[in-house]
């Protein structure tokens, strides 16, 4: 029956002490379950999820709105004191405990449920939070305002005696939970004195009970998880900050289409006030390769199969032609960028905007990051549909499509929108494609093929290392004939165009250390953009910086980096986009997945081996 929200939400007649929630920042945790994901802060608020997947509208909009309207989902603590959160280990499952002044406590346990049932991956658009006293009896408001349509439209409630229902204009969530309904719609305070479930997903009824279906979720999540996790080859050294980023990874995957985004949020600024707001719930093929190859060295192939689901659509789509840089999750190549007005923003800081314009871009390197991303398939005999013959002519396709784009101007992989170089970067994701293809062409028994794609290779490299070099700054340059530099110059060595120990490089690290280096910290370039010169260091470029110094033999400077970085995350080790040189405080979208990335590889290259210790 429908429920009159103004009358039972009137304050109780004695005075309450109930904390204000605690202000926005990136010290969050992320749970998830392939299919959606939602983000937690330190007090247990759920500040941002977004339904029916990773680009659809937050019904839980905190984060980008401070105001006293924002929707959220929250287990308030009277006379709150203290808390402390952390996940279980090598799980996504996430608890965090609640103190009052007289030190009684609560814990409140969130997940959403994954797991291997019925011969296929269960994971339901479901949020499950168990919470439960774990000193003394204190006393708990519950407060749960979902909303829709980025806030402006409230649900009308209806309830049950163990459920409330609410309904939006276009979808139903149901919170099915054994607490007192009567004390969530009244927001009455009331004593913890027993364990409570609460499950917030699609307006669907329980086939168990309630109690009973949060437990096994939870067991079998915590099992999913702990079993995932013990299959990847980790390095010997920072292994938790490893495995903490491989989950992280592995959330941004969407199971459904196979698509990664690079990152769950929109419209966190990349530095305080810059107006650089930008929506990162999208499938940028370059930020997907990374996470992939990431996760490969790990032995975590999994993500990858279901990637190259989604890419193969990409590539036969294209038709040989024009590949955008990024598609949504669902393949959706229209994805255009407007303002949401409603809302204020991160700490005020709009504007929030939905959709990238990005997807118009001429972006390159995307040709090279295909193949890149695609290669392993080829050669990995573990997988359990390796790739060959009848798909090598697609990536061909896409290979022909990456000759004919090289030495032309375009956005280049930072996006520009205001200007169009011949950027090295995105010649050198074109070398790239070649170099594979024709190492893909030897392994399938194509020798004809092979020297085809090795002489547009040779051809291509001995033309990027003679007109991106800049004579008077010693260094590899930004764009071909170009005076600037550029962080994207470091993958050079990464893709193997040319030796890390060659002079030229060794020489490139030191002209962009000098010019790009806030102390640890390195920014994507040195040249003014759309929006002025960058103020912040993004994240990736210092960890390429680490891979360039390990390469180049000066480890220990690397490893000292390295653990500046680590120091860097939130207390529950993740990172976003951005760091401040001066604050350290993180900025830019929530985890990023070009970050995570980069914990991944830098462990990976600078750890010492197991048999050092065993």
């Amino acid at each position: 029956m429908p429920v009159d929200e103004e009358a039972i939400a009137q304050p109780a007649a004695s005075p309450l002490q109930f904390a204000e929630p605690a202000g926005c920042s990136l010290s969050l945790g992320i749970i998830g379950n392939c299919a959606f994901s939602a983000l937690v802060d330190q007090r247990a608020r759920i500040v941002w999820c977004c339904l029916p997947r990773f680009d659809g509208e937050p019904v839980f909009n905190a984060l980008l709105d401070p105001s006293e309207e924002a929707s959220a989902w929250a287990f308030e603590l009277e006379d709150f004191a203290s808390a402390e959160q952390s996940y279980e280990p090598n799980t996504a499952v996430l608890r965090t405990r609640l103190f009052d002044s007289a030190g009684q406590g609560i814990e409140i346990t969130d997940f959403a449920p994954r797991f291997f049932s019925r011969s296929r991956y269960f994971r339901p658009l479901s949020i499950v939070r168990r919470v439960r006293p774990i000193a003394g009896a204190p006393r708990v408001r519950i407060a749960l305002d979902p909303r829709f349509q980025w806030g402006q439209v409230k649900p009308t409630l209806t309830r049950g005696s163990n459920h409330i229902r609410y309904v939006g204009p276009d979808f139903t969530l149901r919170l099915t939970t054994d607490a007192p309904v009567s004390h969530i719609l009244s927001r009455q305070p009331f004593v913890m004195a027993r364990d409570y479930n609460f499950l917030l997903g699609a307006d669907e009824t329980l086939t168990e009970g309630i109690s009973d279906t949060a437990r096994h979720f939870e067991q079998e999540t915590l099992s999913y998880w702990r079993t995932w996790s013990k299959r990847l080859a980790i390095p010997f050294e920072w292994q938790d900050a490893v495995i903490r980023a491989a989950i992280t990874l592995k959330l941004s995957l969407y199971e459904d289409t196979g698509a990664i985004v690079a990152a769950m949020t929109t419209s966190i600024p990349e530095a305080p006030g810059s107006q650089r707001n930008w929506d990162y719930r999208f499938c940028w093929l370059r930020d997907a390769f990374f996470v992939v190859r990431a996760l490969n060295s790990l032995s975590e192939v999994g993500t990858m199969e279901d990637y190259l689901r989604w890419l193969n659509n990409v590539v036969v789509g294209s038709r040989g032609e024009h590949i955008q840089p990024l598609y949504g999750i669902g393949l959706e190549r229209h994805l255009p960028e407007s303002f949401v007005e409603c809302l204020p923003g991160y700490r005020g800081m709009g504007p929030v905007r939905v959709g990238n314009q990005a997807q118009e871009h001429f972006q390159h390197d995307v040709y090279g990051n295909i193949v890149l991303g695609a290669a392993q398939a080829f050669h990995d005999h573990r997988l359990l549909r390796r790739a060959g013959a009848a798909e090598f002519p697609h990536l061909e396709a896409v290979g022909e499509h990456a000759i004919r784009v090289y030495g032309t101007p375009d956005a280049g992989m930072w996006e520009l929108r205001t200007r169009a170089r011949i950027h090295t970067s995105s010649a050198l994701m074109s070398w790239a494609a070649c170099d594979r293809l024709a190492k893909i062409a030897r392994a399938i028994g194509k020798p004809e093929r092979a020297a085809y794609w090795h002489g547009h290779a040779a051809r291509m490299r001995e033309e990027i290392l003679a007109k991106s070099w800049c004579e008077e700054r010693q260094a590899f340059a930004e764009s071909f004939g170009g005076h600037e530099l550029d962080a994207s110059i470091l993958l050079m060595a990464e893709v193997g165009l040319i030796e890390a120990r060659d002079p030229r490089f060794v020489s490139t690290v030191d002209a962009m250390e000098k010019a790009l280096c806030d102390g640890p910290y390195m920014r994507r370039y040195e040249a003014a953009d759309d929006f002025g010169k960058p103020e912040t260091a993004f994240n990736i470029c210092t960890f390429w910086r680490i891979d360039a110094l390990a390469k180049i033999g000066r480890k220990a400077e690397a490893r000292q980096i390295f653990e500046t970085m680590l120091a860097a995350r939130n207390p529950l080790g993740l990172l976003s986009e951005d760091t401040h040189p001066v604050t350290g405080e993180m900025w830019g979208n929530f985890p990023q997945t070009y970050s995570m990335v980069g914990i991944i590889n830098a462990a990976v290259r600078l750890s010492a081996p197991w048999d050092s210790a065993i």
